[in-house]
């Protein structure tokens, strides 16, 4: 039995013997025993016992007590149901689950059952880092995914979905690049079959994904139940229209399904159909390039100083986040890359349309979440007013553009296809819901559909007619007593109390026409009075219970319609998210080439070839910082070709400290980035062979949670480097070796730089204050060196920042040593040890002589494990079914051959 079903049991046994509201919390909790009840309580949600303990350490509130249960005080804490999500989102980020236990019934309906009757209440919800849809508790412009890893046959994939606007992905990967596609997802949180926990593979993944990690029973990702859960999720008899998913994809999507199931209580979210995927579809970042690079958050965590920070100029939530999903993940294929490169390429041109676009999208709502939430239940009258104006807008949008025709410069494909997504005039059904809302819809919406006021008048004539009564009841009984006076002759006045209501009264002189024929028919006595006589009548009773009902009424019918305008909306979910879509891409090529406008970015050209030319290129996010403290950046020129017939295939970077080696190397492999992922680059040229892997090693730091110092860090990313890099990839090495002994770590980067030329065979910069490597443009055929140029004037170090050929003649390390404030005696010391040491010594040792990594590259005796232990430790013996066992078994025969 797990700690999860032993909580559940203890829970249910101290339900039977508590009072009954203490019952509903025990209930509540072996529901979800792992999570935090917040148990709500009127105008508060409380907590109680460990739950209370924790919530009080964790949010900075009172723990107090209330009542007992058995014969100890029960702890209990508590937040104010209006502050909730501030206190939610406290929680969240400590790392709690949160199970909202919501009153289901007014507590006067409770009273009805009996004076001991108990409000009913029930799990509305389990709020989980990747369950999160309100925009309190959101980064608007950020991704919150919730990700699932399986593992099948060897294989796995990686599942994930933006519950906040519907988005579902999956992606096919081998193992070893599990680590790259969370890193790429950034997930809050993730989901893993407990099995996988001690696959070791899987840990430094889940490591590397940086989401609060949830472990789930195996059984939830077996093939069977995983599927018949996708298929109940979406309502289809047959996962064929999503493709050829893998058991893996299957089986990742399940785990999400059962999420969903188990948080949401009933409720889904409008899901798109899952998007596939392949490992050859995108570039492979590895979490450590991702982070060096800083592509979508600077190495301190914030957006500021990032890639994503210095190119965003998107005007919409949607598309910030969209922007960052295609830095997160470039692609591979040229035509996919053109075709969003012309998106750019036509705003440049249309710079006046370009303008206007961006002023009408700036106040465009997030209609994807407001979706979401709607089709969740925790939707408001806001939601469907961000639906109205996003559809008002996509008409005005399209019309916009049709205004603007030109003949001969039409809009591209990426364009036009987010423009047609946005034309309700193509969507009858879109049409209908945009009438429906524009006219139904007032001015001034309530967040919540219970506050009321949200529908228009002259929509629902009996809604007209409850609030008329509830508003203007005294000039509706006025009305009806002077009708009723003037009909029957008598004077009289309509009167109301506690006891009788509303009714008619008359002196008793004046009353004695209304007790007799034929006006007694319609005036019936009620009571007699020492000088008055009360009567009623049936309009008048009506009128007493409609007008005592109107405000319930009004309300009732509000909340009717409200989830009538709910179920319209999700009825055409596709279509507005679709149309959702249209908007952030317009929002993100039209930001791109603002962008590249302001920065003078230019379009680049990428191929199928192994070339990286690059002309006067430079670091946007360097550049945007020295801009804004009044300098110039620097502009360099690099060139790469894996085939060595247009430049080096490895370039050897030499300079001091200082003069910019880490920029130079970092801006390259940002180019990159921002080509393949479909923007212009800063550079006055840039043409690229598609890269399919990006590999950086720059910048030091070490993992002391697992033992790893600086160096050991260093050559384990070093090490992934020489194993995965393809000729097609792209390595950028800064200072290998550095962390060990002269000699060792000369030794190291030799052998690392003859590896990736000789063996990876892939275009790469691989910077280094080991001058002794130049001597490897000699020696290999595609190699050559760059150094970035310094100066000394008056005795002072000048750094030019500029990439020039030929090695570096020096490092000038105790000139940047006086740069950085060492003291004078100090760098005084250094020069006197410095010029001993190169009068003195001589060459550590014949490089000139070392043999080529080909020449020493001799048959030796296996040290590994054979292709069969390979193919065992690989197996996933639990996920596998008794067929692939059996076939499995007849390859590792096959193999002994």
């Amino acid at each position: 039995m797990n700690a999860a079903s032993q909580k559940s049991d203890a829970a249910l046994a101290q339900a039977a013997a508590a009072s009954p509201v203490m019952a509903q919390f025990f209930e509540a909790k072996a529901r979800q025993p792992d999570a935090l009840v917040f148990f709500r309580m009127g105008d508060f949600y409380e907590l109680f016992f460990e739950d209370a303990q924790k919530a009080a350490a964790a949010l900075g509130i009172t723990l107090t007590s209330r009542g007992q249960h058995g014969g100890e005080p029960i702890p209990m804490a508590g937040v104010p149901v209006h502050a909730a999500e501030a206190y939610l989102a406290k929680l969240i980020r400590a790392g709690f689950k949160v199970a909202v236990c919501e009153q289901m019934e007014d507590p006067a309906e409770a009273r009805k059952r009996g004076s001991k009757a108990v409000v009913r209440r029930e799990i509305v919800r389990v709020v989980t880092p990747g369950t999160l849809t309100e925009d309190g508790l959101l980064d608007a412009r950020g991704a919150n995914r919730l990700a699932a890893v399986a593992v099948r046959a060897g294989q796995a994939a990686v599942a994930s979905v933006e519950i906040s606007t519907g988005e579902v992905e999956c992606l096919a990967v081998g193992r070893d690049g599990l680590a790259s596609a969370l890193a790429a997802l950034g997930p809050s949180e993730i989901l893993v079959p407990d099995r996988l926990f001690s696959d070791e593979a899987v840990g430094s993944a889940l490591k590397a994904g940086g989401g609060f990690v949830q472990p789930l029973p195996s059984a939830l990702a077996e093939p069977a139940a995983s599927e018949a859960r996708l298929k109940r999720l979406y309502g289809v008899e047959t996962l064929d229209g999503f493709g050829q998913l893998t058991g893996a994809e299957v089986a990742a999507l399940g785990l999400i399904a059962a999420h969903l199931e188990t948080t949401q209580a009933g409720r889904m979210p409008a899901l798109t159909a899952p998007r596939r995927a392949g490992a050859a579809d995108v570039m492979a970042i590895d979490p450590a390039t991702r982070a060096s690079l800083e592509i979508e958050k600077s190495l301190a965590g914030s957006r500021d100083g990032s890639l994503l920070g210095a190119i965003d100029r998107t005007v919409t939530a949607a598309g910030a986040r969209l922007l960052a999903a295609w830095l997160a993940r470039p692609l591979l294929d040229p035509a996919a890359i053109d075709a969003r490169l012309d998106a750019v390429a036509w705003f440049c041109e249309h710079r006046p349309l370009r303008q206007r676009l961006r002023e009408r999208l700036k106040g465009l709502g997030d209609m994807a979440r407001a979706l979401s939430r709607l089709a969740l239940g925790r939707g408001g009258p806001r939601d469907l007013g961000c639906l109205r104006d996003g559809l008002v807008a996509g008409e005005a949008t399209a019309a916009l553009f049709a205004a603007d025709q030109d003949a001969l410069n039409p809009p591209p494909a990426e364009v036009a296809s987010a423009l047609g997504a946005l034309d309700p005039g193509r969507a009858p059904e879109l049409a209908e819901l945009k009438a429906l809302l524009q006219s139904g819809l007032g001015e001034e919406l309530p967040t919540l559909a219970r506050d009321g006021g949200f529908v228009a008048e002259g929509v629902r004539p009996e809604l007209d007619q409850a609030r008329a009564l509830r508003d203007d009841s005294r000039k509706v009984v006025a009305a009806l007593e002077s009708r009723l006076a003037v009909e029957s002759g008598v004077s009289l006045r309509v009167r109301h109390n506690a006891v009788l209501g509303y009714f008619v009264e008359a002196s008793a002189k004046a009353a004695e026409p209304l007790m007799k024929p034929p006006l007694n028919a319609t005036f019936i006595h009620r009571q007699t009075l020492a000088n008055q006589v009360r009567f009623t009548t049936v309009e008048l009773a009506e009128l007493d219970a409609r007008i005592a009902q109107a405000a319930e009424r009004a309300l009732a019918i509000e909340l009717e319609t409200f989830e009538a305008w709910r179920e319209a909306a999700c009825a055409v979910a596709a279509q507005i998210q679709a149309a959702a879509e249209g908007f952030a891409r317009l929002d993100v090529a039209a930001g791109l080439a603002e962008w590249a406008e302001d920065v003078g970015a230019t379009r680049p050209v990428v191929d199928r070839s192994a070339v990286f030319e690059a002309q006067a290129a430079r670091h946007p996010v360097v550049e945007a910082a020295v801009r804004k403290a009044g300098e110039a950046f620097t502009p360099n020129d690099c060139r790469l070709d894996g085939t060595g017939a247009g430049g080096p295939r490895l370039a050897i970077v030499t300079g001091p400290n200082m003069a910019g080696k880490s920029t130079f190397l970092r801006q390259n492999a940002i180019l990159a980035v921002l080509a393949q992922a479909g923007c212009f680059v800063p550079a006055a040229k840039l043409r690229l062979g598609v890269v399919d892997r990006l590999f950086s090693r720059v910048g030091a730091g070490d993992d002391l949670a697992r033992g790893r110092s600086t160096f050991m860090l260093e050559m384990v990313e070093t090490a992934a480097i020489l194993t995965q890099a393809t000729p097609r990839s792209l390595v950028i090495l800064d200072e290998i070796g550095r962390g060990t002994a002269t000699y060792d770590g000369l030794a190291i980067a030799w052998a690392c730089a003859e590896a990736l030329h000789e063996t990876n065979r892939c275009r790469a910069l691989f910077a280094t204050h080991y001058h002794e490597l130049a001597v490897l443009e000699d020696r290999l055929a595609h190699v050559a060196n760059l150094s970035l140029k310094a100066k000394e004037w008056n005795g002072e170090l000048i750094f030019l920042h500029e990439a020039g050929p030929g090695p570096a003649d020096r490092s000038y390390g105790v000139q940047v040593a006086k740069l950085a404030g060492v003291p004078a005696p100090v760098v005084s010391r250094a020069r006197q040890v410095l010029e001993r040491l190169e009068r003195e010594a001589g060459a550590p040792a014949h490089l000139e002589d070392l043999p080529l990594f080909a020449a020493v590259a001799e048959p030796q005796a296996r040290t590994g494990p054979s292709p069969i232990e390979e193919s065992l430790t690989a197996l996933d013996v639990d996920g596998m079914s008794p067929r692939e066992a059996l076939e499995t078994l007849y390859r590792l025969k096959g193999m002994l051959a």
